[in-house]
């Protein structure tokens, strides 16, 4: 069972909290508009997170970058998982690039 609940809406910035209460538990797949960046913090326990082309497992501290308009799910690996989903308006650099010097 999923719980998710918006932490905070600065309106060009959203952070939505998921909490995954048992492995197995699944945010279904699902896009977001072509104007959002998106990325997922893991705050707590492991995810599996897969696109058309891609697959990645990650854990506490990970960092996972969606870019505009592509199509994922996530999976909770573990019970009691946490992870925090950034949306931002697309454009400049993407969540977690390094900024050039």
């Amino acid at each position: 069972m999923l719980s998710v609940k918006e932490i905070e809406n600065l309106g060009d910035v959203r952070i939505v909290r998921i909490d995954f209460a048992l492995a197995g538990d699944m945010l279904p797949k699902h896009v977001h508009g072509e104007d959002k960046d998106h990325a997922t913090i893991i705050a707590r326990g492991r995810v599996r997170a897969s696109s058309h082309d891609w697959e990645v497992e990650a854990g506490p501290g990970d960092l996972i970058n969606f870019r505009p308009h592509e199509p994922h799910e996530i999976v909770a690996l573990e019970d009691n998982t946490r992870i925090f989903h950034v949306l931002k308006k697309a454009g400049g650099a993407h969540i977690g690039d390094e900024a050039d010097a």
